[in-house]
């Protein structure tokens, strides 16, 4: 099942709705994300009258770093003995077909293409036993823009991460998916810069939640981004940037420099 954030040109308040063919079945508005799966639905939109947005609209963005070891390898970083995460803020989600905007501020912004879950009802302390990808309401494509001098030279990552259009996400949620182990793709220009497997993770996505909710509760909306493969590399003014995720479908941004 795949869902859809969108538009329309008589309603400009966004609304959630899944994917049918060539139409959208809106979700009525008072559904939750818990109650996708079995929610009802107000008529179909013809998907051609319709705008998509990002996928989400999440109260909080949760990165992990270095989990995989080939890319903590090809940045010259050890992996970390628990997960490492960092924040990204809302404010730099840009959906697919937005342009990401290289900042004057850096002379070297790179392509992280991950593995983004969604999570569909509130997570805190989820216990060991407890199946944790019940939480999810599905998956997503993400890329987490970064800013690798300023990464470096501030060594936390908050400003390197944070830039408006730093996180491209979407172009939908997949429901139904076991995120074990689907091929992670990022393209420059058609060409193949990173591949893997997320069944490389040093921690999978049951873990991940695990984790990050005996530290922060998730609430319905939030976004965890997995970490990415090796094969990073820079971004240029005029370059078309993609990340295709196995069974989810492919994010697609052109890149322009802020003065252009």
């Amino acid at each position: 099942m795949r869902i859809c954030r969108f538009i329309t040109p008589d309603q400009s308040a966004p609304r959630f709705g899944i994917i049918q063919g060539e139409d959208i079945r809106p979700l009525k508005q008072d559904e939750t994300f818990a109650n996708v799966p079995h929610a009802n639905t107000d008529g179909r939109i013809p998907l051609t009258t319709a705008q998509l947005l990002t996928p989400v609209a999440p109260s909080k963005i949760i990165c992990v770093g270095r989990n995989y070891k080939d890319h903590a390898a090809e940045l010259g970083n050890p992996m970390p003995p628990e997960p490492l995460l960092f924040l990204k803020p809302p404010s730099a989600i840009i959906g697919s077909g937005d342009a990401i905007v290289l900042p004057a501020e850096s002379s070297r912004v790179e392509h992280e293409g991950e593995l983004g879950v969604i999570i569909a009802r509130t997570a805190r302390h989820v216990r060991d036993d407890e199946d944790a990808l019940s939480y999810v309401l599905g998956y997503t494509c993400v890329n987490d823009v970064t800013a690798r001098d300023l990464q470096r030279q501030d060594v936390q990552f908050t400003r390197a991460k944070s830039f408006d259009t730093f996180c491209p996400v979407g172009p939908f949620i997949e429901m139904g998916i076991d995120p074990a182990d689907l091929q992670v793709t990022t393209r420059v220009n058609g060409e193949v810069r990173q591949q893997g497997r997320t069944s490389a993770m040093a921690f999978p996505v049951d873990y991940l939640i695990r984790y990050i909710s005996r530290i922060m509760t998730l609430n319905p909306g939030d976004l965890i981004s997995t970490g990415t493969p090796s094969g990073v590399s820079a971004l240029h003014d005029g370059d078309g940037v993609e990340v295709e995720v196995e069974n989810i479908g492919t994010l697609r941004n052109d890149v322009r420099s802020k003065s252009s």
